[in-house]
């Protein structure tokens, strides 16, 4: 931020001695208005300056800055989906409403006649993580539907993802400036894979089934292994069907097959030190969000899984005073983490 005095002080260097330059004479008090004028004409600058660099942009203007420069747009929030069991004797209608005892809703992507019991796919009306519920619980119709006795989610809805944050879109601008897409080479398929909502990260295989080939392997927004839906949309898009026509991002002749990483699962035993003031769900809970935060930071990115962050991330849960005799998957050493595989967690038990 420019300085005020500064600045009037280098405006009345500028003015001969012979004037008077003492404040309350005009020379003096016509410079300082002119000098506060300057100073906001001088932050302004600088203010302008800062968004040329992309590290200080956010929201609509990074997302205006990458679409003009590269043509990259944010991914957008998607809407869960799954499907409910619904009982009765009547008729299910596109659009139809049903959702969870906290109020989330559902609705009918499909119209169905049910004659006793039947499946009917349903998506999340708001989008983003919130549709994303655990089963049997969209058991609720807001409004009767004649017939209908009773629905629920036998599995949960999956697939809600958020719109693609900051960091994210800023690490694709990086990825096109630094390492161009061009020609169908591995960065072009690392950014068609990451164009799809809901990918998280990919990995590219060049030959890997032979020339000609290549396969993108993936994984979720939460860090997890893909949905076989995410998998084919991603499929659909850089190689339908994986036939190497060219129909689509893919160069005619290369065939591209797209999959879900394999989750490696971490099965954790500790004995914690639990302060007073905390539950035992609520201490579980909190360790097992501190281990999936460290997991996350590190799927593609670290091929293992290290001993040592894993204690670390069981100490920095909220309720742990202190712990001893942590073992993961039945050992004490770091777990190595495969080319295709993503490290999830798996049972958390302590005592």
């Amino acid at each position: 931020m420019a300085d005020l005095e500064q600045v009037l002080k280098t405006l009345l260097d500028g003015i001969g001695d012979e004037y008077d330059k003492t404040a309350g004479y005009m020379t003096y008090d016509m410079l300082k208005s002119v000098s506060l004028v300057a100073v906001q004409l001088f932050d302004r600058i600088e203010d302008i300056s800062a968004l040329i660099d992309v590290e200080n942009l956010s929201g609509d203007m990074l997302a205006a800055f990458v679409l003009q420069r590269k043509g990259i747009t944010r991914t957008a929030a998607t809407n869960a989906k799954g499907t409910l069991l619904v009982t009765g004797n009547g008729t299910i209608n596109i659009g139809d409403l049903f959702e969870t005892p906290s109020g989330v809703q559902f609705q009918a992507v499909e119209t169905k006649n049910i004659a006793g019991s039947a499946y009917v796919s349903i998506s999340a009306v708001m989008s983003g993580v919130i549709g994303n519920v655990p089963a049997n619980q969209v058991v609720q119709m807001p409004v009767t539907l004649s017939g209908i006795t009773a629905v629920t989610n036998p599995e949960p809805t999956h697939d809600g993802y958020a719109a693609e944050t900051d960091t994210s879109l800023r690490e694709r601008y990086y990825i096109a400036v630094r390492t161009p897409p061009t020609s169908g080479n591995v960065y072009h398929y690392l950014s068609w894979a990451k164009t799809i909502s809901g990918v998280g990260d990919a990995k590219v295989f060049p030959a890997a089934r032979g020339e000609n080939t290549v396969e993108v392997v993936i994984i979720d927004q939460f860090k997890s292994p893909a949905s076989l839906e995410l998998v084919s949309e991603v499929q659909a898009y850089i190689d339908p069907d994986s036939t190497g026509l060219g129909m689509g991002e893919a160069p005619i002749g290369a065939k591209c097959y797209v999959l879900s990483a394999t989750g490696l699962p971490l099965n954790i035993s500790v004995s914690v030190q639990m302060a007073p003031d905390i539950t035992e769900p609520e201490l579980q809970a909190n360790i097992e969000a501190s281990i999936t935060s460290y997991l996350q930071s590190i799927a593609f990115d670290q091929d293992y899984v290290s001993y040592a962050r894993i204690g670390q991330a069981v100490l920095d849960s909220a309720g742990v005073v202190d712990y001893s005799g942590l073992s993961l998957n039945g050992g004490i050493d770091n777990i190595p983490v495969g080319l295709k595989e993503v490290a999830i967690l798996g049972a958390v038990s302590f005592d």
